[in-house]
């Protein structure tokens, strides 16, 4: 009979393990056993965390960036953007989202350029800038929505006394993890600075449920430049009319809400990045929400409450909410409550990663 094999005493194993681990490190391997965790939670653990800038310090500071900071080749915009604290030292408010407030002096000019990146401009108040996308100039008024498609020329243009800020959305973050962004300059001004009512894009495209016969069957991105405040609030407004005469129409009672889409598939607006507008009713609150993903909020009208895994914090026009990846969401309505919301939603939904839990 074969005697039995001796089997390795504690020590020599953990001598044994000990030297298997160094050999991984110096071959640059890593072990899944001693990850999993990490690599795949039970639940997201996002390192971004719920975070609110009041409009009340942001707008004070970028109006002094205009005293002091030129717009000019090189920085290329007056944009400050809000740093989450969970991502310390990254101008990100999550880890797909960049939002900044952009700020643009009287008679200022802020030269063209072009991104990889998709980029829009949403306006809380004030006129008077143009914006000029791809040689097309684009009013920019209160509630309006701006696009700027990724590899789209842009520069802004300022022909009044007054000075114009809004909340500038990008999806700079997902972009710098791809390694997919290239960028270029443009010509050092805008070269078309005039101003009229309607931009060349929403002559052709700004007519519902009307498209051109000679235009391309599909387009990547909205080929509509601007979303006007005067849509959006009548098609909000009529949400809750008709759910007053008891027809379905709102997304939950007191609660209408809308989303930018590209006229030519009816997709989102932007490929990368969803933007909608909300309105809740006075003294009604939303069911609590969390999701894959993240999002940011700015409150267009109104004041309320938004309650971010479980901490409530009051709300007042043009504070900006960053809400990270499976952060429980609800919001209440002190007065009617407007709110714009852009988030990454397309790219979970084309990756088959998007799930939603309500409480």
């Amino acid at each position: 009979m074969t005697p039995p094999i001796p089997t390795s005493t504690e020590s020599e194993t953990t001598a044994a393990e000990r030297q298997l681990y160094r050999d991984f490190a110096e071959f640059g391997l890593i072990p899944l056993w001693t990850q999993r965790a990490d690599l795949m939670p039970a639940t997201p653990t996002p390192r971004a965390v719920p975070h609110i800038w009041h409009w009340g310090d942001l707008y004070p500071l970028a109006a002094r960036a205009g005293d002091l900071i030129p717009v000019g080749r090189g920085g290329e915009r007056r944009a400050i953007a809000v740093s989450n604290p969970g991502l310390p030292g990254l101008p990100y408010a999550t880890p797909t989202l960049w939002a900044a407030i952009q700020y643009l002096g009287p008679y200022e000019v802020a030269p063209a350029h072009r991104h990889s990146q998709n980029a829009f401009r949403f306006v809380l108040e004030g006129e008077g800038v143009w914006t000029v996308v791809d040689g097309d100039p684009v009013a920019m008024r209160r509630g309006d929505l701006l696009l700027t498609p990724g590899w789209c020329f842009h520069g802004h243009h300022n022909p009044n006394p007054r000075p114009m800020a809004w909340l500038d959305g990008l999806d700079i973050p997902f972009v710098a993890y791809t390694d997919a962004g290239f960028f270029e300059f443009g010509e050092d001004g805008v070269h078309d600075r005039s101003t009229p009512h309607r931009s060349r894009s929403e002559r052709i495209w700004g007519h519902p449920g009307l498209r051109p016969v000679s235009a391309p069957a599909a387009t990547a991105n909205s080929p509509l430049a601007a979303y006007r405040w005067e849509h959006t609030d009548a098609a909000l407004a009529a949400q809750l009319e008709v759910a007053a005469e008891g027809h379905p129409g709102v997304l939950e009672p007191g609660h209408a809400a809308v989303r930018f889409t590209n006229p030519t598939t009816g997709s989102d607006a932007l490929t990368t990045l969803r933007t909608e507008m909300h309105r809740i009713v006075a003294g009604q609150r939303t069911a609590a929400v969390r999701e894959t993903g993240s999002a940011v909020w700015q409150v267009f009208e109104g004041s309320g409450a938004i309650t971010l895994d479980g901490a409530r914090t009051d709300l007042a026009r043009g504070d900006v909410i960053a809400v990270p990846s499976w952060c429980e969401v609800a919001l209440e309505a002190r007065t009617d409550l407007d709110l714009f919301r852009f988030s990454d939603t397309p790219v979970f939904e084309r990756l088959d990663l998007a799930r939603r839990e309500y409480s």
